[in-house]
Order: structure tokens, then sequence, then C-alpha cells
């Protein structure tokens, strides 16, 4: 099995999700969402995270984690370690609760984290568990508007201080926010290389650490190449004039950037088994 590359460094921000064994509940009953919250609150503490928003589901939850001291790795370990074990004991089971590593996309937070958070709120409802966001109780929502305590975990006044100084007014225009985006496109399209969800800049800034793990199998080649150039730029110039460029680059697209065939057949407007023919030929 691959594992995924992580990226960690003070001040980081992460949208996390991890989801149950062969797609099962992770939560039985409300206790278990008690005893999970309860959990990420003594992980948080002991390793400095912010929550800014968070949703429960059945089989798998959404955290918004900022990492102040960059360390998400061994948080993860802690939260989902010892939450297996408290669930295990409660329901006398033994094995793995959670299916594989857990998904974590970092996320500049400047231009995308308060757009992540209105899509962590907002799970219940595009799933049809509930009309209204707040009618969820397992999630961040209805403490960041003010109608619930807030788990000791939570941090709202980030997202909030995104709308106001003025708190009543603040949570009124976050939950105007969080209403408008339930037909809005999904935010997932534009993540680079399952990784990354920010602008061109703050993705090209991970260049060097990305290059430093390009020889690395076990990591995906999407998410090592999550900085790769694109297509347009891959066959600009003369290279589609010269034959024996052109048939270099492909495999240079393929192999090294890993793009698919097919895009790279769709992009230069040949047959799928063209480009399929360059790969397999031998380079000299």
């Amino acid at each position: 099995m691959g594992r995924p590359l992580r990226i960690e460094y003070p001040g980081a921000v992460y949208h996390i999700t991890s989801r149950g064994n062969e797609k099962k509940p992770i939560y039985r009953d409300d206790q278990d969402r008690e005893d999970f919250l309860f959990i990420l609150d003594k992980v948080s503490k002991r390793y400095h995270w912010l929550c800014h928003a968070y949703c429960l589901m059945d089989n798998h939850f959404h955290l918004l984690i900022e990492t102040p001291e960059g360390n998400l790795s061994i948080g993860m370990r802690q939260l989902n370690g010892v939450y297996t074990q408290a669930f295990n004991k409660r329901h006398g089971r033994v094995g793995h609760l959670f299916q594989g590593r857990y998904k974590a996309i970092l996320i500049q937070k400047d231009s995308h984290l308060l757009e992540v958070c209105r899509y962590v709120v907002m799970n219940p409802v595009r799933v049809g568990l509930v009309k209204d966001p707040g009618r969820w109780r397992w999630s961040s929502y209805g403490a960041t508007v003010g109608r619930r305590k807030p788990p000791t975990c939570l941090m709202t006044d980030w997202v909030l201080g995104q709308f106001s100084t003025k708190r009543e007014k603040a949570e009124r225009e976050y939950r105007a926010y969080v209403r408008s985006g339930i037909e809005r496109e999904s935010i997932w399209k534009g993540v680079k290389g399952q990784a990354f969800l920010g602008e061109d800049d703050f993705v090209n800034s991970f260049s060097d650490y990305l290059e430093r793990h390009q020889d690395v199998a076990e990591i995906p080649k999407s998410q090592r190449y999550a900085t790769k150039p694109t297509l347009e730029k891959i066959f600009s110039g003369h290279v589609l004039s010269d034959k024996a460029k052109r048939d270099r680059m492909i495999r240079e697209a393929v192999e090294k950037f890993g793009y698919t065939q097919r895009a790279v057949a769709d992009y230069l407007g040949f047959h799928f088994t063209y480009v399929s023919r360059i790969l397999n030929e031998r380079q000299e």
C-alpha cells in the first residue's frame, strides 16, 4: 500500500478525513461521538492544535486542524489510536476501526480555509441527513453560530473574525455564508495532487520539498508531482513540430509528471494507441 505524502510545518492547516474500516460506522451512538470529541480535546491540548471546524458523520469524520507546532502525524496517531481503544472496549470488539491511513489535504489558510469550513459543516445537508446544518448536532456549526456551547477543542475566533469584530453580526453573516454554499461547485475540484488546496503560489512554494521526494515510490505519483507543469507548458514552443522531441516529451509527461496516457492523447489530439506505442518503444 502506498503511503500518503505528509508535509508538516509550524502553522500548517489541514482538512482531515478518516473512514471506518470496510465503510462501517465509527460511531454507533451519541456516546461514541461524545467520547471522540473528548479525546480530540485532549489531543488538541497536548499538541496545541487549533480546531476550526469539525463534522462527525456515521462512518467518517471531517476535521479542520491548524498545527502551530507542525505535529499532525503524531497527533493523529494519538487521536485515532486512543479512540479505537475506547470504541473497542465499549463495544467488546478487537481489531482495526479505521480504514488505512487518514487523508490530510494542506489548506492555504488566508484564501481557502473559510470555504473549507463551510464545506465541512454542510456535509449532513449535502447527503440529505438534515435540511439545515443547525439540525446536525455533531458538527461545529451550532457552536460557531452561538446556538450551542462549543466543545473546548473548537476555536471559533478566526472563522467569525472573517465577518465582523462584533460577535452577533459575525454569527449572522456566518450563517448566511454557510447557507449560500449548498449550490456551489465542489471545492475539491481545485485540489492539486490530492494534497494541496490553495493558489498556485502556495502550491509552488513546496516545489523543493516535493522534488526531494520524487524518487519515493511509495508516495502516489500524483502527490510527488503536485507542482507539475501543465501540458500546455510541456508541449510549448516548437515541440510539436519536432517528432523526436515531441515523443520524448510524451514519455516525460506520463513517466515523470504522472499524466495519464489518455490525458496526453486528448491534449495532443492523437489516438490513445499512439501514445501507448511511444511509451512502449525502446528509448535509444
